[in-house]
């Protein structure tokens, strides 16, 4: 299965560069349907890709190349609904906020765990950026968040970087097991 194939690409990597000091986990996918109705394949996919998909290249990354180097910068591109659920007058993703959910918790528990070993582990918590699979809400609502956003806008393609940035590099040595919202203040009200 996928599974397997997440060790050879992880070794391939390896052994091409001969390190990894940043590992930025940005796969993502979603689902929309109401819990009650939701899919098992639909759930499956998500959790497989979401977290459990990020957890073994993650580990294999740390156990071959961070750990033994002493040194490492890992950034989980989790979500604003790794912390909050998703309004039910916009989408139902019981999966996807769960598995965001679990990314942000795994996040703490890499952090405490890898950080004797100069490994940093965060999470990047975007809110509603356009994109592929954000297209159909904010067609539909689009208008209805900007208005409780306090910026009064979504995210652009510059949001983003700082903050990652910071996380992957010296200028974060000491922010660990954090979760970063990027989401211009709206959940927060």
């Amino acid at each position: 299965g996928r599974r397997d194939a997440v060790a050879p690409a992880a070794d391939a990597i390896l052994e091409k560069h001969g390190r990894v000091d940043i590992l930025v986990n940005n796969a993502g996918a979603n689902w929309a349907e109401p819990a009650e109705a939701h899919s098992i394949e639909g759930w499956d996919r998500v959790v497989n890709l979401n977290l459990t998909g990020t957890f073994l290249l993650t580990q294999r990354i740390a156990a071959r190349a961070m750990i033994p180097a002493k040194y490492g910068r890992i950034v989980n591109v989790a979500s604003v609904n790794g912390l909050i659920a998703n309004d039910p007058r916009l989408v139902l993703t019981a999966a996807y906020v769960t598995t965001k959910h679990g990314l942000v918790g795994l996040t703490k528990q890499l952090a405490a765990e890898w950080g004797r070993h100069g490994i940093t582990v965060n999470a990047l918590c975007p809110g509603f950026f356009p994109s592929k699979m954000t297209r159909a809400t904010l067609d539909k609502d689009g208008a209805f968040l900007v208005a409780g956003t306090p910026t009064g806008r979504l995210g652009g393609d510059q949001d983003l970087k700082g903050a990652a940035v910071l996380l992957a590099s010296d200028a974060g040595a000491h922010i660990t097991g954090h979760a970063l919202v990027v989401d211009g203040g709206a959940s927060i009200i």
